[in-house]
């Protein structure tokens, strides 16, 4: 089923979990209310045309055909055109714009291109919606793996694609929520029994962008304790619990409803 379809129905996925365990009334205005985002963050627009360029270059892999760093910065450079030219809704950071955004992203995939390593590999999915039902929760989890691939010995990789302002640590690869969620629905569809591994492919905003990979694997009870996160969560909204992230939290300088948040808690929207 196509994700738009799956969206359409009641549903649960790791990143509005996430979001409402960060910031319950975010969650709310969002997802229950229906409110229009503010404004666009920048890094949000800029990602989709990251991951657009990477779904491409896999899709061509799963042909035989490995596209070259010139053809990855002319499909980006696209890719942005049509997502941000005219686009008055995107708010830029201070000290970047349109075009640095345009020519970082290219630097970006010109140094994905020349790092990223040849696998002797079968690319079983790019950009695969998923959908998981859980017990005890009466909407299922739905969700996009970036790529699935399997190596020349049947062990299944489940791969997401990231673009970052720095690299990530041990912990924060360890315990990516994100990941965790996603081995669980690969087991649940079909991948039961079989090795996984999971990999962050991050691209590194930095002066000179890098390219890094992270291996990490989930314990069967890390699945169970982010499956109750999920229970914890849904048992919350369905209760109408819809708690503020704390003022000053990391989540409140970019996020999308600051001026809603404000009334809120001068009392002037219920």
């Amino acid at each position: 089923m196509e994700i738009e379809a799956l969206r359409k129905e009641p549903h649960l996925s790791a990143s509005s979990v996430a979001g409402y365990l960060e910031c319950g009334l975010a969650y709310r205005f969002g997802k229950v209310d229906g409110l229009a985002p503010e404004f666009t963050p920048d890094v949000l627009v800029f990602g989709s045309a990251i991951h657009e360029v990477l779904a491409e270059y896999y899709r061509s892999m799963s042909k035989g055909v490995r596209l070259s760093g010139d053809h990855l910065k002319k499909s980006f450079e696209k890719q942005w055109s049509e997502r941000a030219a005219d686009n008055g809704s995107i708010r830029y950071k201070e000290g970047t714009d349109y075009r640095s955004y345009l020519e970082q992203g290219k630097a970006m995939l010109a140094v994905f291109a020349a790092q990223v390593p040849v696998e002797n590999c079968k690319v079983l999915a790019v950009e695969e919606p998923f959908c998981m039902n859980i017990e005890g929760l009466p909407a299922p989890l739905i969700g996009i793996y970036d790529l699935v691939i399997e190596d020349s010995s049947g062990v299944i990789t489940i791969v997401d694609h990231k673009t970052s302002a720095k690299s990530y640590s041990v912990d924060q690869v360890d315990q990516n929520f994100q990941m965790t969620l996603y081995q669980a629905a690969a087991k649940a569809n079909g991948f039961a029994g079989r090795e996984i591994l999971l990999r962050l492919d991050a691209l590194i905003k930095t002066k000179v962008p890098k390219f890094e990979q992270y291996y990490t694997t989930r314990s069967q009870g890390d699945e169970q304790g982010a499956l109750k996160r999920v229970l914890v969560a849904w048992e919350g909204i369905s209760k109408g619990v819809y708690l503020p992230a704390s003022v000053g939290s990391w989540r409140c300088s970019g996020c999308v409803y600051q001026d809603a948040c404000g009334q809120w808690m001068k009392g002037e929207i219920p």
